[in-house]
C-alpha cells in the first residue's frame, strides 16, 4: 500500500511508529487520512482528514468536490424519485460543511445540521450523544419542524464512520419521533472494525427500515493493547516539553500582521448555514451572491498575496468554504480552506504528523457549556500571506478581538488578516404579540456600545446580527431613484487611513478647548432656561457624543447626575414614537432636552417639531419642547447653542468609531415593527479603531480652564436676541438652484455635514469659503482621496458645503460630473 503522501512521508507515520497504530484498507486511504494524538481521555488517536477542510488547509475545490461526489453517489443509489424526497442531516461540528456539500451533489434536497449552540426561542426537534467526543450533546433545531417529518429518505453525513454509535444514536432518536422506511449513511471513510461491521444491518432489521452506507474509502484502525495509556503519556511528555520551550507549539516571530475588516454584503434571507435548515431556494440565493462577495474579498487582499487561507469558524464551514471556492476561481493566489475547532489535539512539528502547529485562543461565541480554549491547526508556519477569518455575528465578540483572541493569534503569524462577518440566522418567532405590555429598557454598554453604561442609554433595538450595509454607490442610486429610503440600509463603515487618523488627532488637539467652551455654554444655557435637572435626549448618532459631554459638564460644574438617552430621528419619517412613549412613562416631558451635534440647513429641527406635534396629538401627551440644543448652530436654526461658528468638530470626522461604535439608525418595516424602537448596529469588530472615549476625555480635560470664559459667554447669550434667522436654509435653497440641483436634500452645508457626504454618500463637489484654513484640512484630504473637486467660493455663509451628485446613477456621470435635466 502506498503511504508516501507528502514529500515521501505519510502524515500518520509519527503516531504509527510510536504507538503501533496501523491504518489498513483501500489504496487511497493514506492520501485521505493522517494521524494525530487527541488530548482526550476517551480515545488516544485522531484520524485527521486531508480533504475535510477542518484541521488541514486544503484547496476548497477539493473539499467541496469530495462531498459533492458523495452526494452524486447517493443520488444514483436512491434514484431520481427518492432523491427528490430526501433530507440531508450533517453532524456538528466537523461534518457541517461536508453535509452541505453532499446535499449540493444530491440535488434539490433540504439540509439540516446538528448544533451544539442552543438558540433561544427555537424548539428542539431531537438530540443525541457522540460517545467519544470531548463535547457530546447534539441538538436539532429546524426552523420548520416538518423538515424531519417527511417520509422520504434521511441521509446522515459524518466525516468518518468508526464504531457506528453516533449514527445509531441519531437514527434511534429520530425514528422514534419521525419513522421512515429508508436511511443512507454517508462518510468520507468507513473505518469500522470487523466486530462493528454487522451492527448496522442488525439495527436496520430491528427498526424495520433499510440502511445503506456510502463512503469514499474504507479500512480499519488496528490498536495495540494499552494504546490509550501510552497515548496519554506521549501527549503529556510532549506538552511538558512544549511548556518548557515557552508554551507555544509554534511560537510567533516578527511584527504582528495587519487586521482589517471586509464587508461581504451577505444576501438577505439566506441563512449562514444549516443550523435551522438550508433549502434549495437558500442555495440558489447564495449562488447568485457568491461572485460579488468573492470579488470584495479579492479586492481586499494584498496584491502580492501568493498563498491565502480562508478560515471558517467551528460549525460555520459551508459559507466560508463556498466563499473560498469562489475566491479560488478569481484570485491569482493559491487559496486554501480550513476552520477553527473545539477539538483539543497535540501539535508536533514533524512531517510525519498531521497536526504541525496549533494556535490557541479563547472561545468567542459565549458557548452554552461555558468558556474554554479553541484551536486553529496548521495555520502557523503554513506560509500564508493572508488569512480571511470568516465568523458569524454571534462569534463577533470582544473575545474575538482581544489581545489573546483569534485575530491577534493569526496576526502573530500572518502579515495580513481580514475579518468577514456573516450574519447569524435566527428563525422568525412563531407569532408577534399585538403590543408589548412594556417597552424594553435602554441598551447600554458594554453589551451595546463602547460607552460606559452610565454615560448613555440607547432607546434602540440591536440589529447587529443583520447585514444592512451596502456599497455607497448602490445606496445613492436607490435613494435618489426613490427605490429605497436612506434609513433602510447602512453604508459600509469607512475605515480612515493612517494619514486621516493623524489629522483627526491633530484636529482634536487644536480644537478640544474650543469644543469644551461650546459644551459649557450650551449646557449652562439649558440649565438656566430649560430645566435645573434636564433629561438629555441626544439624536443618535451625531448628537450622542455631545450629550455625553454635556452630562459630564453638569457633573463637573454642578455635581449633577443627569440622565442621558439616545433616540432615533429619521428625515421624512420623524422621531421614534416608541422612544417618546418610554420617555413620557419614565420622566416629565417638560424636563426633556433634545441634543444634537450641529445644525446644517435645519431639516432635523423642522422634522423634530413636526414629529412632536403629531405625537402629542395622537398620544394625548403634552410637555415636550421640540427645541434642540446643539454644540454649533452655523445655520441659525435654533436658539440654544454653544456657538454659531462653523468650525471643525472632530467627532464629525469619523463615523461609529467616535460614537461608541454604534451605526447610524435604521428604520425598515421588516425589521422594526410598530411597537419596536428603531434599530442600530454595534460594530464590536471595530474596537481596535475606537476613539470614542479618547474624544470625550480630551475635551473634558479642558473643562477647568474654560469655566470662567463659559460663565461670561453664557451671561451674554442669555441677554442676547437668539431668534433663529434660518439664513442657512436660505443659502441652501440659493445654492441648490445656482448649481442646477433643484433638491435641497442634496445640499449639505457646514463642516460636519460636508464630512458626512464624503464619508457616506456620493459627493459631486465641495464648496469651500475662500480663505478657510485648518478647519478644512480633513475635508481636502477626503476629497482628494475620492477625486472630488474643491471649489473656493466668496461670501459663502458656511465654511464649506458638500454637494451630493444630482440624479445619480452608476456610470451615467458626464464629463463635468453632472447628469441634470435642465
Amino acid at each position: 500500500m502506498k503511504k508516501a503522501v507528502n514529500n515521501g512521508v505519510w502524515s500518520g507515520s509519527w503516531v504509527a511508529e510510536r504507538l503501533g497504530v496501523e491504518l489498513a484498507g483501500d489504496d487511497g486511504l493514506h492520501s485521505l487520512l493522517g494521524l494525530a494524538l487527541r488530548r482526550n481521555p476517551r480515545r488516544a488517536h485522531l484520524l485527521v482528514s486531508n480533504v475535510l477542510g477542518k484541521h488541514v488547509p486544503q484547496a476548497p475545490s477539493v473539499v467541496h468536490g469530495h462531498g459533492f461526489a458523495l452526494g452524486r453517489r447517493v443520488r444514483a443509489l436512491l434514484g431520481p424519485d427518492e432523491a427528490r424526497a430526501a433530507v440531508v442531516l450533517g453532524y456538528a461540528e466537523t461534518a457541517t460543511g461536508l453535509g452541505h456539500s453532499v446535499a449540493d451533489g444530491l440535488g434539490p434536497a433540504p439540509y439540516l445540521h446538528s448544533t451544539r449552540r442552543p438558540v433561544a426561542g427555537v424548539a428542539t426537534a431531537g438530540g443525541f450523544e457522540e460517545a467519544h467526543s470531548h463535547a457530546t450533546s447534539h441538538l436539532l433545531l429546524p426552523e420548520d419542524p416538518a423538515l424531519l417529518v417527511s417520509g422520504g429518505p434521511l441521509v446522515l453525513v459524518d466525516d468518518e464512520f468508526s464504531t457506528g454509535n453516533t449514527v445509531l444514536n441519531t437514527i434511534r432518536d429520530l425514528h422514534a419521533r419521525y419513522p421512515r422506511s429508508r436511511y443512507v449513511v454517508v462518510a468520507l471513510v468507513d473505518m469500522r472494525s470487523a466486530a462493528d461491521a454487522g451492527r448496522l444491518d442488525a439495527f436496520a432489521a430491528e427498526i424495520g427500515a433499510r440502511v445503506d452506507l456510502v463512503a469514499a474509502a474504507s479500512g480499519t484502525v488496528r490498536l495495540p493493547d494499552g494504546v490509550l495509556r501510552k497515548g496519554q503519556e506521549l501527549v503529556a511528555r510532549h506538552e511538558a516539553d512544549a511548556s518548557a520551550a515557552g508554551g507555544r507549539p509554534h511560537p510567533a516571530a516578527g511584527a504582528p500582521g495587519r487586521i482589517a475588516r471586509v464587508g461581504l454584503c451577505w444576501p438577505r434571507g439566506v441563512p449562514d448555514g444549516g443550523r435551522h435548515g438550508f433549502t434549495p431556494a437558500h442555495r440558489a440565493g447564495l449562488d447568485r451572491a457568491l461572485p460579488a462577495m468573492a470579488a470584495r474579498l479579492a479586492e481586499a487582499l494584498p496584491p502580492d498575496a501568493g498563498r491565502v487561507l480562508v478560515l471558517g469558524f467551528e460549525e460555520l464551514m459551508y459559507a466560508p468554504l463556498r466563499l473560498a471556492h469562489e475566491l479560488e476561481q478569481i484570485a491569482d493566489a493559491e487559496v486554501r480552506f480550513s476552520t477553527t475547532t473545539r477539538s483539543p489535539v497535540l501539535a508536533v512539528d514533524d512531517p510525519g504528523y498531521a497536526i504541525r502547529s496549533r494556535l490557541v485562543f479563547p472561545a468567542h461565541d459565549h458557548p452554552a457549556d461555558g468558556p474554554g480554549e479553541r484551536y486553529a491547526y496548521n495555520v502557523a508556519g503554513g506560509g500564508f500571506d493572508a488569512v480571511v477569518a470568516v465568523v458569524d455575528s454571534v462569534g463577533d465578540t470582544p473575545e474575538l478581538h482581544a489581545p489573546d483572541g483569534l485575530l491577534a493569534q493569526l496576526a502573530a503569524h500572518v502579515p495580513h488578516v481580514l475579518l468577514a462577518v456573516v450574519p447569524s440566522y435566527a428563525p422568525e418567532p412563531p407569532h408577534v404579540p399585538e403590543r408589548p405590555a412594556m417597552l424594553p429598557e435602554p441598551l447600554r454598554g458594554p453589551a451595546f456600545s463602547s460607552y460606559p453604561p452610565d454615560e448613555v442609554g440607547w432607546l434602540l433595538q440591536d440589529l447587529s446580527d443583520v447585514t444592512l450595509e451596502a456599497p455607497t454607490e448602490e445606496r445613492e442610486e436607490a435613494i435618489q431613484s426613490g427605490g429605497a429610503h436612506y434609513a433602510e440600509s447602512l453604508p459600509v463603515e469607512y475605515q480612515p487611513s493612517e494619514q486621516y487618523q493623524e489629522l483627526f488627532q491633530a484636529a482634536l488637539r487644536t480644537s478640544a478647548a474650543r469644543i469644551a467652551h461650546a459644551v459649557g455654554v450650551v449646557t449652562e444655557t439649558v440649565l438656566a432656561e430649560r430645566s435645573p435637572r434636564p433629561v438629555l435626549v441626544s439624536l443618535a448618532r451625531a448628537g450622542t457624543p455631545v450629550g455625553v459631554l454635556m452630562r459630564r459638564w453638569a457633573a463637573h460644574r454642578h455635581g449633577l447626575d443627569l440622565p442621558h438617552y439616545a433616540v432615533s430621528i429619521v428625515r421624512g419619517r420623524g422621531i421614534d414614537a416608541n422612544a417618546l412613549r418610554w420617555l413620557a412613562a419614565h420622566h416629565d416631558p417638560a424636563d426633556v432636552v433634545f441634543v444634537d451635534g450641529w445644525t446644517g440647513k435645519g431639516a432635523i429641527t423642522r422634522e423634530l417639531a413636526d414629529a412632536i406635534r403629531e405625537f402629542e396629538a395622537a398620544e394625548n401627551v403634552t410637555g415636550f419642547d421640540p427645541g434642540i440644543a446643539v454644540l454649533a448652530d452655523p445655520g441659525s436654526c435654533v436658539r440654544t447653542y454653544g456657538t454659531r461658528e462653523d468650525f471643525l468638530i472632530p467627532s464629525a470626522c469619523l463615523n461609529s468609531t467616535v460614537s461608541g461604535l454604534i451605526s447610524r439608525t435604521v428604520l425598515r418595516s421588516d425589521l422594526v415593527g410598530p411597537d419596536d424602537f428603531h434599530g442600530a448596529k454595534y460594530y464590536r469588530e471595530l474596537a481596535g479603531a475606537d476613539v470614542s472615549l479618547d474624544f470625550l476625555d480630551a475635551v473634558a480635560a479642558h473643562f477647568p480652564e474654560v469655566a470662567d470664559a463659559v460663565d461670561v459667554q453664557t451671561k451674554e447669550l442669555l441677554a442676547a436676541d437668539r431668534t433663529p434667522t434660518w439664513e442657512g436654509w436660505a443659502a441652501v435653497e440659493r445654492i441648490s438652484e445656482e448649481y442646477g440641483i433643484h433638491d435641497v436634500n442634496l445640499v449639505k452645508p457646514g463642516v460636519g455635514e460636508t464630512t458626512r457626504v464624503l464619508l457616506r454618500r456620493v459627493p459631486w463637489k465641495i464648496l469651500a469659503r475662500a480663505g478657510a484654513g485648518a478647519d478644512l484640512d480633513h475635508v481636502r484630504l477626503l476629497a482628494g482621496q475620492r477625486g472630488v473637486p474643491v471649489e473656493e467660493v466668496a461670501e459663502l455663509p458656511y465654511t464649506c458645503v458638500g454637494l451630493i451628485h444630482p440624479q445619480y446613477t452608476r456610470g451615467a456621470t458626464g464629463a463635468d460630473g453632472r447628469a441634470v435635466a435642465v
